[in-house]
C-alpha cells in the first residue's frame, strides 16, 4: 500500500490528475493532463541573429534581381562622396597599403587603398576652384606597375592642369611603387623613421615542382600552342629563353621607373641607377641621396607648404575613402578569418598560390 502511494505521488509530479464527482450511477471519471516544461534555447540569440542576416541577404538578392545591379551595388559600396569645402582648402589624399585595383573583404566590402576612387577624387580636385593644393600622404610598400603608373600620371595631370602645388609626405614607409607615385611632387617630406627607396621591379617568385614530381615518379606534360605559352608553369623547368623573356619585362619597367626618378628629381640617370638597386633607405639616407627634400613631421610638412605657397588661410582637409554602404555599416569591423591550415603542405601550397601569379610590380617584398 505504501509502495503504491509512493508511485502515485511520483506520477502526480509528472501528471495532473483530476477526479470528478460520482455520477448518478456512482461512477467517477479521471482526467490526466501532462505537464510540459519549457525548453530553453541556449543559442536562441545566435539563431535569431543568423535569421536576420539571412533575411537581409535574401532581401538584397531580391532587390538585385528586381531592380538590377544599380541598387545592389549601391547597398554594397555606397556612393563614397566626399563633401568639399566652399572655401579655399588643401586636400590630403591617403595612399596607404598595397597600390592595386582595390581590395575587398570576404563580404565584398572595399578595404584599404581604393584605386578608382583615388583617381576620381583627384579629378574632383582638378575641377574644384576652391582647391589650392594637394598632399599625398603615402604609407605603402608599393604595388602594381599599372596602378602605380596611373596614379603617377593622374598627379602629373593635376599639376599640369591646375598649376597648383603638390607635396608628398612619407609615413612609416614609402617604398617602390609608394615612391613612384610621389616622384613628381614639388617637395617630398619624410618622417624621420620612414623607410623608402626600394627602386626596382619584381615579377615575384616562380616555383618549379618538376624535379619533385620526378622523384615521385610523376610525369607531366603541358599542351601549348608554342614553347613559351605556359612559361612559368610549376610543372616545367624554366628555359634560358623564357628567363630572358621575363627579364626583358623587368628591364623595361625598371627603365621606366629610373627614368621617372631621374626626370622628376633632376638627377643624372647613371646616378639614379647606382642607388636604384632595390635596397631600402632610411629617411636620412634618402635625404643624402636626393630622394627626399626634408625630414619633418606631417604638421611641419603642411606648414611648409602653406608658407612656401602663401596658403596660410587655407584649411587642410583629409580626403579618405569611407565605406558608407548598407552592408559596410551593418557588418562594421567584422573580420572573417580564413580557414585554418591543417598541415605544412597546405601552408606551402598557399604560399605557392599567392606568389605564382607573377605580376610585374613595383613592390618592396620586405615591407609587403
Amino acid at each position: 500500500m505504501e509502495d503504491n502511494n509512493k508511485g502515485t505521488i511520483e506520477e502526480n509530479k509528472k501528471e495532473k490528475i483530476e477526479i470528478s464527482e460520482p455520477n448518478q450511477k456512482g461512477v467517477r471519471t479521471y482526467s490526466v493532463n501532462e505537464k510540459h516544461k519549457a525548453i530553453k534555447a541556449p543559442y536562441k540569440g545566435v539563431i535569431i541573429f543568423g535569421i536576420i542576416v539571412l533575411a537581409i541577404v535574401v532581401l538584397a538578392v531580391s532587390c538585385n534581381n528586381m531592380t538590377g545591379n544599380l541598387v545592389f551595388n549601391s547597398m554594397k559600396t555606397g556612393n563614397n562622396q566626399v563633401d568639399l569645402p566652399e572655401a579655399p582648402y588643401v586636400g590630403t589624399i591617403y595612399v596607404e597599403g598595397t597600390i592595386g585595383p582595390g581590395i575587398s573583404d570576404y563580404f565584398g566590402i572595399p578595404t584599404g587603398y581604393q584605386h578608382e576612387w583615388t583617381l576620381k577624387q583627384i579629378d574632383e580636385l582638378i575641377a574644384d576652384k576652391n582647391n589650392k593644393g594637394l598632399i599625398l600622404y603615402v604609407n605603402s610598400p608599393g604595388g602594381g606597375v599599372y596602378e602605380s603608373d596611373e596614379l603617377y600620371l593622374k598627379v602629373k595631370e593635376y599639376q599640369k592642369t591646375t598649376k597648383r602645388p603638390v607635396y608628398a609626405y612619407f609615413g612609416s614607409m614609402a617604398a617602390s611603387g609608394g615612391y613612384y607615385v610621389s616622384a613628381s611632387a614639388d617637395k617630398i617630406v619624410a618622417n624621420r623613421n620612414c623607410w623608402t627607396g626600394s627602386i626596382g621591379v619584381t615579377i615575384g617568385t616562380l616555383f618549379d615542382f618538376s624535379q619533385l614530381l620526378e622523384n615521385y615518379g610523376v610525369k607531366s606534360k603541358t599542351i601549348t600552342s608554342g614553347p613559351n605559352k605556359a612559361m612559368g608553369s610549376n610543372y616545367d623547368e624554366l628555359t634560358s629563353e623564357q628567363l630572358a623573356i621575363f627579364q626583358s619585362l623587368i628591364d623595361e619597367a625598371y627603365a621606366q621607373f629610373t627614368g621617372i626618378v631621374a626626370e622628376e628629381r633632376e638627377m643624372d640617370i647613371d646616378t639614379v641607377k647606382k642607388i636604384a638597386d632595390g635596397r631600402i633607405y632610411t629617411a636620412k639616407q634618402a635625404l643624402e641621396n636626393g630622394l627626399v627634400d626634408k625630414i619633418a613631421s606631417f604638421d611641419d610638412a603642411k606648414a611648409d607648404m602653406a608658407s612656401e605657397y602663401g596658403l596660410e588661410d587655407c584649411e587642410v582637409i583629409d580626403l579618405e575613402y569611407t565605406d558608407n554602404s548598407f552592408f559596410g555599416t551593418l557588418l562594421g569591423k567584422l573580420n572573417v578569418k580564413s580557414i585554418k591550415q591543417t598541415s605544412d603542405l597546405d601552408v606551402l601550397m598557399k604560399i605557392v598560390e599567392d606568389n605564382n601569379s607573377f605580376p610585374v610590380s613595383y613592390m618592396c617584398e620586405a615591407l609587403q
